[in-house]
């Protein structure tokens, strides 16, 4: 019986099948511990989530960090995943030289429906392996016949790993409600209001 092995790209194959123009023009990937994977489709509702966070991080933290929107970032040779909103330190050459890697990130944020699940048990282990201290998942999966009361923050932090069993993970989970406010990492003056967002 022949053997598969599984093809594992590094963040160099990727680029080059993009310049070689393996993707199509629309085609939205990421590229995760060497798998290319397909980027779920943004609902109206993830793209409304998505613009009520990012106006909200804008009025708060004007060119007080970077702020990017599904954009790579640097984890490793094998991972260049594109969350949905990236709080990055201010850097000189704007990141015209490279995307962030994670000593520049302060805050990664996904906005979870269908993807609650991938942001939770493959993203989650490679941000904490990656030492991103501030991940947080805005879950706006609402149960059938939900209220948008239903919708919660969970906010992630001090990654770690677990010599024992190889696990990465996050020793802290705070679920944030929906009429609750969270303080943003490194800017202890700045409280985001859920409910502004979860209107």
């Amino acid at each position: 019986m022949e053997t598969v092995t599984r093809k594992r790209f590094t963040r160099e194959d990727y680029h080059r099948l993009g310049d070689l123009g393996f993707f199509a023009p629309d085609e939205r990937v990421e590229l995760i511990r060497g798998d290319i994977v397909n980027q779920a489709r943004r609902t109206p509702q993830h793209c409304f989530y998505t613009h009520q966070l990012l106006e909200s991080l804008i009025f708060r933290l004007h060119r007080r960090v970077c702020l990017r929107v599904h954009e790579p970032i640097i984890l490793s040779h094998n991972s260049e995943p594109e969350p949905d909103i990236v709080l990055a330190r201010l850097r000189k050459d704007d990141y015209l030289e490279s995307h962030p890697q994670p000593q520049d990130i302060i805050l990664v944020i996904e906005i979870s429906d269908s993807t609650l699940e991938r942001d939770r048990d493959i993203k989650l282990p490679l941000y904490a392996e990656s030492n991103i201290s501030n991940y947080w998942i805005l879950n706006i999966r609402v149960p059938l016949r939900g209220s948008p009361w239903d919708r919660i923050l969970e906010v992630y932090s001090e990654p770690y790993h677990n010599q024992s069993n190889g696990e990465y993970n996050y020793r802290n989970k705070r679920i944030i409600l929906a009429n609750e406010s969270v303080t943003l990492p490194q800017f202890p003056e700045v409280a985001l209001d859920l409910e502004s967002i979860f209107v």
